[in-house]
């Protein structure tokens, strides 16, 4: 993915420091939006599209910390660099344990928040391609019809035909029957296979049932 196809968001009430950063963003050729508040971000920003955010920590009404706390509430996962003039432990490690890529003290060296920044960016592209695997694979497994998904969770159990047969109370030449026709909707060729989708699924057997 090209720099440009990136959004760098730039969310900081210092009006010189928001221009600032916009020029060394846009010198590194990524698409940059400054924000002068969190509120201001958060009703105009368009979060679905590939980014990252460099948010200032302290400002007033709502900080960096609360907004990232906003933006986990409301299930958007951007990743965050903080910048701040005023850092402070108790600060940083709240940030990096709500999953903070960076914290800088102001003034940071360019080529840190550049290096951040890509890293934050790094984190988005690898979150965004485990979202789309995810649903991938969720809508293979939506078209299981009910008792396909049973015998799948058996199957991933490790249980013979006839065992699945005993348990679901049907012929063993029925459960050959399902699994090769779930096997075949999944697009697995082995026991093994299935094995793996179900664990990526993160289905337990129970939810298959």
């Amino acid at each position: 993915m090209l720099q440009s196809e990136r959004t760098v968001f730039v969310v900081d009430d210092d009006a010189s420091v928001l221009r600032s950063l916009e020029r060394l963003l846009r010198a590194a050729e990524y698409t940059v939006e400054a924000y002068a508040s969190p509120r201001a971000f958060l009703e105009q920003a368009n979060m679905e599209r590939p980014g990252c955010g460099v948010v200032d920590l302290r400002m007033p009404d709502l900080g960096g910390l609360d907004l990232q706390e906003e933006l986990t509430r409301r299930g958007l996962a951007i990743p965050l660099v903080f910048l701040t003039g005023h850092g402070d432990v108790p600060s940083s490690v709240r940030a990096m344990k709500a999953g903070a890529v960076d914290f800088l003290s102001k003034p940071c060296d360019d080529a840190d928040l550049l290096a951040a920044v890509e890293r934050a960016l790094a984190r988005d592209a690898e979150a965004r391609a485990a979202r789309a695997e995810a649903a991938a694979i969720q809508a293979r497994f939506a078209v299981l019809t009910p008792r396909e998904r049973q015998v799948c969770s058996l199957v991933a159990q490790g249980l013979l035909n006839k065992q699945i047969a005993a348990e679901l109370g049907t012929a063993e030449k029925t459960v050959k029957i399902h699994r090769g026709r779930l096997m075949e909707k999944l697009g697995v060729e082995s026991v093994a296979a299935l094995v793996r989708f179900v664990d990526r699924l993160h289905v337990s057997p129970d939810r298959t049932r």
